[in-house]
């Protein structure tokens, strides 16, 4: 397993190592040993989500408010860009996003970490996507940060209006939404 800070170094890609030959692939997908010691510290995954979007859904930027999710994110068919936004706000990076493309080909996974919003856009025809969280989910404390927030400034690799819930319509701007300390 490889581990790769990104631009925001609370935030990880996780490369692991795979092993082929014409029978198909094999990898470890998680190993908690290893990915603590990669993120240097305990972590309990307590609930696993499994979704599936059709090319051109946006979604996000969720959090939770209470209840803060950890991430640990893959794409097991398709190809999507996965967004972290950091919404700490004593944190030198706050209000920084940092983008990776996720897919069944590069097997990438993606480690956003409490007090972050997370999104993705759906590149490809379609995409299943799966992530681990690090608490439950707590839709009375769910929160969501508008896409398209000029103050972010998210490059999303757009080629046409995104397809978005009424949740996600909603969003608000970063200068208003409830952020961590």
């Amino acid at each position: 397993m490889k581990v790769i800070p990104l631009a925001i170094p609370d935030v990880l890609v996780i490369e692991p190592q795979v092993f082929g030959d014409s029978r198909g692939f094999f990898f470890e997908s998680y190993n908690q040993q290893k990915f603590e010691q990669a993120i240097a510290r305990k972590v309990n995954f307590v609930q696993d989500n499994h979704s599936r979007s059709a090319r051109g859904v946006l979604r996000g930027l969720h959090y939770q408010i209470q209840q803060a999710q950890g991430k640990l994110v893959r794409v097991v068919q398709g190809t999507v860009f996965d967004v972290a936004v950091d919404i700490r706000r004593n944190s030198p990076t706050f209000g920084q996003w940092v983008g990776q493309v996720l897919s069944e080909e590069n097997k990438l996974q993606m480690w956003i970490p409490e007090g972050f919003a997370h999104g993705f856009l759906v590149l490809s025809d379609s995409a299943e996507f799966l992530y681990k969280t690090t608490d439950f989910w707590a839709p009375e404390h769910e929160r969501c940060i508008a896409w398209n927030d000029p103050e972010l400034a998210i490059d999303w690799p757009l080629d046409a209006e995104p397809i978005l819930s009424g949740k996600d319509r909603e969003g608000r701007r970063l200068a208003d939404a409830e952020l961590f300390d």
